[in-house]
């Protein structure tokens, strides 16, 4: 497993931007009037340019797939219960949320503002936890079934001669 760390890290470091990415091009296009708003305005004004904010998000992006992917690494842990990787695996993610959403204003600067944001992403985690686990518990119990069905029978194996192709 750790020999897979690092490229397991690039991987979603990739992937964190890409979806980064993603948003603001969907953030843009639902209230952007055609203009592209690659970072929010206040990120803008704690930056100074747009280039650094949109350095600073990039990098946080890059951290944020990479967090998001090592932790993915607590499923592989099979002497732990699913309940200690469930917990362990929001723990990191959480761990990595807060101060990236909160810097890059992902999020109100308000109490209100982070109980809403964490609110929608427990929401979501719990929402994609739930399907995996469904998947999951569905492919085991198949996996179950098609292991206890008795050997199908073989439709040109010899029953006592007769056959059309056995010897007499």
């Amino acid at each position: 497993m750790k020999k897979r760390i690092p490229l397991r890290l690039l991987s979603g470091a990739c992937i964190g931007l890409t979806i980064s990415v993603a948003v603001t091009l969907a953030v843009s296009a639902a209230i952007g009037g055609g203009n592209y708003y690659p970072v929010p305005p206040q990120l803008v004004a704690d930056c100074g340019t747009e280039l650094r904010a949109m350095l600073l998000q990039t990098v946080c992006s890059l951290l944020y797939g990479a967090a998001f992917a090592g932790a993915s690494l607590v499923w592989e842990i099979e002497r732990w219960s699913l309940l200690r990787q469930t917990v362990t695996h929001l723990l990191i993610c959480s761990a990595a949320t807060l101060p990236i959403a909160y810097a890059l204003y992902w999020m109100p600067h308000s109490l209100g503002g982070i109980l809403r944001y964490f609110g929608i992403f427990f929401a979501i985690y719990l929402l994609i936890w739930a399907i995996v686990y469904g998947r999951m518990k569905r492919r085991v119990r198949q996996f179950n079934e098609k292991i206890k069905k008795p050997p199908m029978s073989r439709p040109f194996e010899a029953t006592g001669g007769d056959h059309p192709h056995t010897p007499n």
